[in-house]
């Protein structure tokens, strides 16, 4: 409230200088002498003018702020209600030498390892025996950068 009062003061200051200003410019003949009103009354009257109203246009950012707080919050709990109720606790990435086979998305350019976060989850993931020649004829899949599975040793468990 205090801010909204600060602003209708500024802007009721201005207007006081442009006033004066011009009353001061139009009784000198030459420019020469009306530039000391000019720079003394008039452009800051016109820059308390743009203060005010630019603080009188944002006055009620505090609230938008503190409704912006409260979204973020209730989305925050809500994702972290919704992975924990869902998921359980959250797997850990394979080791690099885990059993089973690497995975990989139909159509898509990396293999991952088990439990990869980019892949955990999906339905579409089918277990890969050889990425090189996974990819198809004309490429091969590469690595995940996430979870890093190392050549050879996850294709197939120890016996």
């Amino acid at each position: 409230m205090a801010l909204q009062w600060g602003s209708w003061a500024a802007l009721a200051a201005g207007a006081v200088l442009c006033a004066v200003g011009w009353y001061g410019v139009s009784g000198e003949r030459f420019a020469e002498r009306q530039i000391p009103y000019l720079a003394s009354c008039t452009i800051p009257g016109a820059a308390l003018i743009v203060a005010g109203a630019v603080l009188l246009s944002r006055g009620d950012q505090g609230l938008a702020a503190a409704r912006v707080e409260e979204l973020y919050g209730l989305l925050v709990a809500a994702d972290g209600d919704d992975a924990g109720a869902s998921a359980g606790p959250e797997p850990a990435l394979a080791e690099p030498g885990a059993a089973g086979p690497y995975l990989a998305v139909p159509g898509g350019t990396l293999y991952h390892r088990p439990g990869c976060p980019l892949v955990d989850g999906k339905p579409g993931a089918v277990p890969v025996a050889d990425p090189a020649e996974a990819g198809g004829e004309e490429r091969a899949l590469t690595p995940c950068p996430v979870c890093e599975p190392g050549p050879g040793g996850a294709a197939a468990p120890e016996a």
